[in-house]
């Protein structure tokens, strides 16, 4: 009796673990490929390769935690409101203050490179990764920030297999941004976008504004890597944000190369490849 026991009980552990496993991997993966969207969507437009996407991925995430346990903004200024509500407008707050910066960045040092060699404008990438990347490191400081997300170590028992609840979350939004950006592309500024990533000159021709898309371009790409960030810096990735947060999206870096530089759809494939590897 005790030998038909443990044989039934053997393959639902392996089960168990397999699918444990694949949770972990399909999280990992999406993670990977809302980073990998943001990194494509840049060179789409501009044909420049980011360097300093993994930089923007760590300013993001502590700029989540910044807005949402630090200034607790908005939420101070909504008394009443779910903490998750709080939680998510902070969170907001934080993706478009790291889509400005990106715009802010592309105006100072890539629209000016503008007819150059894309290796120049790869190695000012570069530098812009460094400068980034110690500022922020500067900010955070020797000790993790906490992001102060309202899952936390919450986990969903589904029986084989225990899903945290932010993994839960990070699918969705993962979803919502695989969408957006699919309608994004169908829009006005989306065809543009294809338009200028073409032939510039082109589309200048046709009275695009290159240099408004080159801007929109870097938002996004941006505003993705905030988003990869902050998933990265949660519970079961991590505690917090802290100065390793930034090198997630050196990792992301295979996933681009599986699924092309120029594909949305290869970049979501290859984050989920990688992940799952």
């Amino acid at each position: 009796m005790t030998a038909v026991v443990l044989a039934q009980a053997a393959p639902n552990e392996a089960l168990e673990k397999f699918l444990g496993m694949l949770v972990n991997g399909l999280s990992l993966g999406a993670i990977y490929a809302v980073l990998a969207m943001g990194f494509v969507i840049i060179f789409k437009a501009t044909q420049v390769v980011n360097f300093s996407h993994g930089a923007l991925a760590g300013l993001g995430a502590f700029l989540v935690a910044a807005f949402a346990v630090t200034l607790n903004v908005p939420g101070r200024w909504i008394p009443g409101a779910p903490e998750w509500v709080q939680w998510a407008l902070s969170a907001l707050f934080a993706i478009a203050a790291s889509a400005l910066v990106g715009m802010a960045l592309e105006r100072v040092f890539i629209r000016p490179m503008i007819g150059e060699p894309l290796f120049s404008v790869a190695i000012i990438t570069l530098g812009i990764d460094i400068v980034v990347r110690t500022i922020t490191d500067d900010f955070i400081g020797t000790d993790i920030r906490p992001m102060g997300d309202p899952w936390g170590a919450t986990v969903v028992d589904l029986g084989p297999v225990v899903i945290p609840q932010v993994t839960i979350v990070q699918f969705a939004v993962t979803i919502v941004l695989m969408a957006g950006i699919a309608l994004f592309f169908r829009s006005r500024t989306g065809v543009a976008m294809r338009a200028t990533a073409f032939d510039q000159e082109a589309a200048m021709a046709q009275g695009i504004w290159v240099g408004k898309i080159f801007g929109i371009a870097w938002a996004i790409g941006a505003g993705m890597a905030a988003v990869g960030g902050m998933f990265a810096a949660m519970f079961p990735r991590a505690t917090g944000v802290s100065a390793a947060t930034a090198f997630i999206a050196f990792r992301a870096f295979p996933a681009v190369i599986i699924g092309g530089l120029d594909s949305i759809v290869g970049a979501v494939v290859g984050g989920l490849l990688v992940g799952l590897a």
